[in-house]
């Protein structure tokens, strides 16, 4: 087995803060989106990804897939989100044995009413700390990083875009 690699001082110094700042933001952000708009980060993600679908449909699997969460999970959150008015789910007419989940007019009018708010939170606390160039920076690393565990070949790092 070979030796581990530490990081040294710099390295973690950027693995500490980011996590930092990740905790720090998502609970901020979510602190905000409830207090706002009575939605959990959740719930926001769910409405934002069938609000942005021509019909405001999706498979309950595919749902899952975006979410990165089981489909036992998004199942049960789902049903609190239905006792609420905001989805619905119906058969899938292709297989018997999935769902389609279903934006409600009630589910769309709390994504509209709550995506203002949301965005002004975002740049708030992250988009408009940063320089043009620090958010070309942070789009191409997130990408990549995303890229790399999505299991697709990263893209070339170049020197001048980070």
């Amino acid at each position: 087995m070979d030796a581990p690699r530490w990081l040294d001082e710099r390295e973690d110094r950027a693995w500490r803060g980011y996590r930092r700042m990740r905790r720090l933001l998502d609970l901020e952000l979510a602190r905000e989106l409830t207090q706002d708009a009575g939605l959990s980060e959740a719930d926001y993600d769910v409405l934002s990804d069938l609000s942005e679908t021509p019909q405001g449909r999706l498979r309950l699997r595919e749902l899952a897939d975006r979410m990165l969460w089981s489909r036992s999970r998004l199942s049960h959150h789902l049903t609190r989100m239905q006792q609420r008015g905001l989805v619905t789910r119906e058969e899938c007419a292709d297989d018997a044995r999935g769902s389609v989940v279903v934006l409600t007019p009630a589910g769309r009018q709390a994504i509209e009413s709550a995506a203002p708010g949301h965005v002004a939170a975002v740049r708030r606390h992250l988009i408009d700390l940063l320089t043009p160039a620090e958010v070309d920076a942070l789009g191409a690393l997130t990408h990549r990083v995303v890229d790399h565990l999505g299991g697709r070949a990263p893209q070339p790092r170049h020197d001048a875009e980070v």
